[in-house]
């Protein structure tokens, strides 16, 4: 991966952190191995996950989309496997383009491996506050089926949602219910999730109102999941009798994260949309010789 110097950035929304890559011209092999140590929080820079920054012309998975979107958001989780989406992730993509000049407020098309996601930067506050970031994260879909979620000798009923990558939801009366997140909980049937999944725990807080804890796959527990918010929000709507397409009016909960809050809305269509922060807190360059030698 490394033959000269690779600039990196850290940022994170809602307590989810992320490595930024740019690699424009879509450079960069960016291993497995190497996006794991990048994202060692002992031995490494320390992050949930790393994203790339590729135009979408450079890159085979998103040339299709380069007429609407020009830039491409690689995602990998901490243990160097491939995303296909990450909503956390999809606004710090964007604020970074922000930073960098390639991007000014107000609406942004971004291609990701689970489609195009169209975001808007809000303006800043008066006090200089950065705004909200708000990302359209696309349609629930909801298979059909069973599934059961055991930690221990515990076990719930879940919700099977797939916000573009998977999810199993389920309610709680304890967020403690969960354990302590650092390995899978057992999901099954496992058929019903062949690649693995996003596990979510979710405590009610009041109306349209929860909390929740979340084992994103690959990376174990986080402090937010963009996704699984907009996951819970629907499972929560529809267990709740809110579904938006039979009230004909958008519904918003508010989801609390152990990292921040974030704000989900479904509309009639079915379209989620999410709104939070998103921050950049550091910039650097990554030492090619340290990388060469814990790779090599």
């Amino acid at each position: 991966m490394s033959t000269a110097q690779i600039a990196f950035l850290k940022g994170h929304g809602t307590e989810n952190d992320f490595v930024i890559i740019p690699d424009h011209d879509g450079r960069l092999e960016l291993s497995p191995a190497a996006v794991a140590r990048l994202c060692d929080r002992r031995a490494g820079i320390g992050a949930d996950g790393v994203l790339r920054v590729v135009r979408s012309a450079a890159h085979p998975e998103a040339r299709a989309m380069a007429d609407e979107a020009e830039w491409f958001m690689d995602y990998r989780n901490g243990d160097g496997s491939i995303a296909e989406m990450c909503g956390n992730g999809v606004r710090v993509f964007a604020r970074y383009l922000q930073r960098a000049g390639l991007a000014e407020e107000g609406d942004l098309a971004i291609a990701t491996r689970a489609g195009i996601r169209r975001a808007h930067i809000a303006k800043d506050g008066p006090d200089g506050t950065p705004g909200g970031i708000t990302v359209g994260m696309g349609r629930a879909v909801l298979p059909d089926g069973g599934i059961t979620v055991t930690v221990g000798e515990r076990d719930w009923p879940a919700r099977n949602v797939n916000m573009g990558n998977p999810h199993a939801v389920s309610f709680v009366d304890d967020l403690a219910d969960a354990g302590n997140l650092y390995t899978a909980p057992l999901v099954s049937p496992a058929s019903a999730y062949p690649a693995g999944t996003n596990v979510e725990f979710v405590v009610d807080r009041g109306p349209r109102h929860v909390a929740m804890r979340v084992h994103e796959r690959g990376s174990g527990e986080t402090r937010s999941c963009g996704t699984g918010a907009c996951a819970v929000m629907v499972a929560a709507a529809r267990r709740d009798g809110a579904d938006p397409a039979l009230l004909g009016h958008p519904v918003t909960y508010t989801v609390d994260l152990p990292g921040g809050s974030l704000v989900i809305s479904e509309n009639p269509d079915g379209t989620v949309e999410m709104t939070g922060p998103a921050v950049i807190v550091a910039e650097g360059v990554v030492d090619p010789s340290w990388l060469d030698a814990v790779l090599g």
